[in-house]
């Protein structure tokens, strides 16, 4: 069955009205009429936003577009000539991300409201999960390091890590926070998140002698790390949002063990990058103010590198050499091969379908439950209480 006439028949059954070499010319926001793109591609820095550069399906340079507030490294938006499809490249981080992405909610320069916003960067990949260079899609993001942390050379013999939920006062496994920022975890339209990795498996995907050789070292008699032995493809997991650039066997499975404690056992942690919450917490508040259709966001993740080693290798060896795994280059490309499907997907059944928008059969949204609707996640389901109008506050705060 071709892909279209598959996309036409699930957005007709699920669609809705919306809720909740450069040119040198560029547009004078105050007097120009408000663009509205179709789809927005966010990239984080210049190899992910390159790869989109001087490609054959258009032309993203055709316009760009200064705004006030943007990341001092990628002051300028880029957009085809026709405005259908822009660029925004928010610099690496969490601040860096959230404050590019509220500048350019707030510029007044565009009419977000009915635009798709492809979230596309390199992360790392969680070995028990898929190989390098495979291009995932995320129902669920969480920020694993929003946490209580001790130096893991001062820790209890009972604590794998150093990390304890943001609220603990023991020791115990896996235990909810009971300190709610409300950032923790963020929710996307499952059914939208289907039918972009269904356009992305249309893609060839790429790869390397070097990265594939790399990839046989994770064989072992457990089979434990069976799936970062495949060539790369697509798959449909979750993502985790930290600042800090981890690496190793251990922080990994305590991110995992976060992971599905966050999401109530409902999320697979698969990838880890330095943005995502942070976009969401800016476009959910953008949604909160009727800026932006929060159930118009994918957040595809291709994988450069593992971030463990294999077993009975040091995380010294896998943070310092990855150059050995040669995943980065087929990832970069990867962002482009599959996210140029997804792109020309919503483009070509806009009318009558992406148009009007997916039906998300999920909840979606926070941790608390802004945008409306009970989250399926959180302490006992949907039974979190926001500090702040609790009264609540915590001493310790430094």
């Amino acid at each position: 069955m071709q892909v279209k006439s598959f996309v036409a028949g699930l957005l007709l059954a699920s669609a809705l009205p919306s809720g909740s070499g450069a040119s040198s010319s560029s547009i004078d926001i105050l007097r120009q009429p408000k663009l509205s793109p179709k789809v927005f591609i966010v990239s984080m820095f210049t190899p992910e936003a390159e790869i989109w550069h001087g490609i054959p399906e258009f032309n993203l340079l055709a316009h760009n577009i200064s705004l006030p507030g943007l990341s001092p490294l990628f002051p300028s938006i880029h957009c085809t000539a026709n405005h259908e499809i822009c660029q925004l490249v928010t610099g690496e981080g969490e601040i860096n991300a959230a404050t590019t992405m509220s500048a350019l909610l707030y510029s007044n320069t565009f009419n977000l409201t009915s635009t798709y916003f492809l979230l596309a960067g390199i992360a790392g990949i969680n070995p028990e999960v898929g190989p390098t260079a495979s291009v995932t899609f995320a129902r669920f993001a969480v920020q694993v390091a929003l946490q209580y942390e001790f130096d893991a050379r001062e820790i209890t013999a009972n604590m794998p890590t150093g990390y304890l939920p943001q609220g603990s006062t023991t020791t115990a496994a896996n235990q909810y926070p009971s300190s709610i920022y409300g950032t923790e975890v963020f929710e996307l339209n499952d059914a939208l998140r289907h039918i972009a990795a269904t356009f992305a498996k249309n893609a060839t995907l790429a790869d390397s002698d070097a990265a594939k050789a790399y990839r046989q070292l994770y064989k072992s008699d457990s089979g434990i790390y069976d799936a970062a032995t495949q060539d790369p493809l697509v798959l449909e997991c979750d993502t985790s949002t930290s600042d800090v650039y981890f690496s190793g066997r251990l922080l990994s499975e305590a991110f995992s063990n976060t992971t599905k404690t966050l999401t109530n056992g409902r999320g697979t942690y698969c990838t880890s990058q330095q943005e995502d919450n942070a976009t969401l917490e800016s476009m959910l508040r953008g949604a909160l103010a009727g800026l932006v259709d929060f159930s118009r966001i994918i957040i595809m993740r291709t994988a450069s590198d593992f971030e463990r080693p294999p077993l009975g290798e040091s995380p010294f060896m896998n943070l310092f050499t990855t150059d050995a795994q040669d995943s980065f280059t087929p990832a970069t490309e990867n962002l482009y091969r599959a996210g140029i499907k997804v792109v020309e997907g919503i483009l070509d059944n806009w009318h009558g379908g992406f148009e009007k928008g997916v039906k998300a059969s999920n909840y979606i949204g926070d941790i608390l439950g802004t945008l409306g609707g009970e989250p399926d996640f959180g302490p006992e389901a949907q039974k979190v209480v926001k500090r702040a109008m609790a009264g609540k506050r915590r001493a310790g705060r430094w």
